[in-house]
């Protein structure tokens, strides 16, 4: 999918959620007033979390999709803030219920703005990438949305492979900062 084909998640709000009335007139780029009632409804990124995970040897984990969208291609651990969690509950909860990883130290690195098309609606997100430390990496178990995990040599990670936008252009800035480090090491006085 691209930008021109996204349809703004509002454009299918029809009538005011609260007293039904089809006055319900686009405000601002975020949001809708109702004429009749005065709600207005806003529109704002849901939160997710990613996680980079390294085992003893310095591979990543990855997984594969076992569900739309981009069911079958490679992604990293994460996925959706529920409700009155914190970001880094979100996270160590995602880990565990995909992987059954126990996260102990969680590094906040950047964010990267996304959509995400779920049942016909595209959900603006906004993706919070950590790099992780976790208790035991032999308990790797796939579950919840994925299919399979596995462990990747960096050298082997091709982000092209990665389905969802915000997560192949995470991997790429993650291979780009790491690469930037990685050279900066080796070049000692």
């Amino acid at each position: 999918m691209n930008d021109s084909d996204k349809k703004h998640p509002l454009s299918l709000y029809r009538h005011c959620p609260v007293c039904g009335s089809e006055a319900f007139e686009v405000s601002s780029f975020k949001s809708k007033r109702c004429r009749d009632c005065g709600f207005e409804q806003f529109i704002n990124p849901s939160a997710a979390v990613v996680a980079f995970i390294h085992n003893g040897k310095g591979d990543l984990l990855v997984a594969v999709r076992d569900r739309d969208p981009a069911k079958g291609t490679l992604d990293l651990p994460g996925g959706f803030a529920d409700m009155d969690e914190t970001i880094e509950q979100s996270l160590r909860r995602e880990v565990r219920e995909e992987t059954g990883l126990v996260v102990t130290r969680a590094t906040y690195l950047f964010s990267l703005p996304n959509h995400y098309l779920y049942s016909g609606m595209d959900i603006p997100t906004l993706d919070f990438f950590f790099e992780c430390e976790v208790e035991n990496t032999t308990v790797l178990q796939a579950a919840d949305d994925v299919a399979e995990c596995r462990w990747v040599p960096i050298s082997h990670i091709h982000p092209d492979e990665f389905g969802l936008n915000s997560i192949r252009k995470g991997v790429e800035t993650y291979l780009k900062r790491a690469q930037i480090f990685n050279n900066r090491d080796s070049v000692s006085m």
